[in-house]
């Protein structure tokens, strides 16, 4: 029995069948963000209330002012003058204006500031002294000057089928 054990013993093994891939990959990635502005004009516009009160624009009693043609995007404005129309009654008397942004003549200009209300500009980015290497999948990265973006990735893969 024991020499039939042996015998046994030395008879080749069935192989396994498995599929095993492996992959390394580097790499590097780098990004400078373009100059950019964003604008947004702001309207004109008006309001009034009021109760208990008489008004006039200096020459017409009963108006209530108000917006004017537009000049360039602005337009004129009419004020008026409230008076309490009765002596020791209750009164209330409210008016606003909020002249609008200006028709620009060009574009504006990265950095430079505009006749918006409104206005984000950003310059653009420069990669500068930013710089990034691989060698024999070392990745070596060096940050850049604003605006830059510089990033690595190494990544390992292994898969038993």
């Amino acid at each position: 029995m024991k020499k039939l054990l042996a015998i046994l013993l030395l008879l080749p093994c069935s192989s396994a069948l498995a599929d095993m891939t492996s992959t390394i990959t580097s790499s590097v990635q780098i990004e400078v963000m373009s100059a950019a502005t964003a604008a947004d004009r702001v309207a004109n516009s008006y309001s009034v209330s009021g109760s208990g009160v008489t008004t006039t624009d200096g020459t017409t009693a009963g108006v209530v002012g108000g917006l004017g043609a537009a000049t360039n995007g602005v337009n004129a404005f009419t004020t008026i003058t409230a008076s309490q129309s009765t002596s020791g009654e209750n009164f209330q008397f409210t008016q606003s204006y909020l002249e609008g942004d200006l028709v620009p003549n060009s574009a504006p200009t990265t950095g430079a500031v505009s006749n918006f209300s409104d206005l984000t500009s950003t310059a653009a980015g420069a990669i500068g002294s930013g710089a990034a290497t691989i060698d024999n999948h070392v990745i070596s990265v060096t940050g850049g000057d604003p605006g830059s973006s510089i990033t690595g990735q190494y990544v390992t893969t292994l898969s038993v089928d």
